[in-house]
């Protein structure tokens, strides 16, 4: 997902020296931002008490938080950091991964590092999406990675950004141009447009669609009928919807819904979304976390005030992680997340 602030091609060197705050969450707590209510149903998902509470800040640009259950914690990235970091309650917070999307030898700025990530259905360990190394690959020990898949059709991709498992292990995931130095102009991009793919347990890839200009966040309804991509083009922000095939193709792709009249207005552009067991859609966009109704509705909005990077459900399943920019924060929900 991009990094949406003046410096995104540039890795700020006081930020090397900017502490990281961790709190244990407890009460009170510190709290940023606001959630917006625009229709009776989102009681039923966020209880009208609730809060967005800041866990740590300090961040270049926050990506991709996953809820490790087996460690009891949450770990996520800093994109331009390279870097993945762990966040526990009651402990400090701790680098996790270092390098985590770029692991060559040449310093570079810009956004080498992981971006989305998410757990293997079987073995539960950590895939990564690595915009620097322009690949997909599970963490198989500290620093060793094994590549799931870099290539279609021998061409390298862009920068794989965002994924999401299917029941039956086939990996749906997005590949923007982002993690390239100069995005669709960089002389290093090998394919002359920006995917969606699928990958299969068998190694098999699979080109979706080529039709979108930015594709980012993606996410299945739990029925596994229906993908969601976000499309994080300023001149079209919007999400889309297609039927997932029983051969798990897509088709029959049209607008979700178009929040391109928000941008600009508000900060953010559609990026990361995850999606609860009820079928709701919480989904990073202009003005923070968007919520929908899986009939498309706009339920109402968590406004963090900062560009929004994605979301991830953890602890029981009802805690909603958010990366908003400089901020981890995190929402107490009356709903669950899909794997809980």
């Amino acid at each position: 997902m991009p990094h949406y602030r003046p410096n995104a091609l540039f890795v700020s060197l006081a930020l090397l020296s900017t502490p990281l705050i961790a709190q244990e969450a407890k009460t009170p707590t510190t709290t940023f931002g606001k959630i917006e209510r625009l229709d009776p149903r989102l009681d039923a998902l966020i209880p009208k008490s609730a809060v967005i509470e800041k866990l740590a800040e300090g961040f270049d640009w926050s990506e991709g938080p996953v809820w490790i259950a087996k460690e009891n914690a949450l770990v996520f990235s800093d994109v331009p950091m390279n870097t993945i970091y762990k966040y526990k309650a009651g402990e400090p917070l701790a680098t996790y991964l270092k390098p985590s999307g770029y692991t060559g030898t040449v310093a570079r700025t810009g956004e080498p590092g992981s971006n989305g990530l998410l757990l293997e259905p079987e073995s539960k360990r950590l895939v990564l999406c690595q915009h620097g190394d322009r690949r997909v690959a599970r963490l198989d020990g500290e620093g060793k990675f094994t590549t799931l898949v870099d290539r279609y059709e021998g061409k390298r991709f862009n920068s794989p950004n965002d994924g999401v498992y299917k029941s039956n292990g086939d990996l749906y995931f997005t590949d923007p141009p982002y993690g390239l130095m100069k995005k669709n102009d960089d002389p290093a991009k090998e394919l002359p447009f920006n995917g969606v793919y699928r990958l299969k347990k068998d190694g098999t890839v699979t080109l979706l669609t080529k039709e979108l200009t930015y594709p980012n966040g993606i996410g299945l309804s739990p029925d596994e009928k229906t993908l969601y991509v976000a499309v994080s083009d300023p001149q079209k922000a919007i999400w889309m919807a297609y039927d997932v095939q029983t051969d798990g193709t897509i088709k029959n792709g049209r607008v979700f819904f178009d929040a391109t009249k928000s941008v600009g207005a508000k900060k953010g552009l559609p990026d990361g979304l995850k999606v609860d067991k009820a079928g709701n859609i919480f989904a990073t966009g202009p003005g923070g976390v968007l919520i929908f109704a899986p009939d498309g509705t706009h339920l109402g909005t968590i406004d963090t005030g900062e560009a929004t990077a994605n979301v991830g459900w953890g602890e029981d399943g009802s805690a909603l992680y958010v990366t908003a920019d400089m901020y981890l924060g995190r929402v107490k929900t009356t709903t669950k997340g899909q794997g809980f």
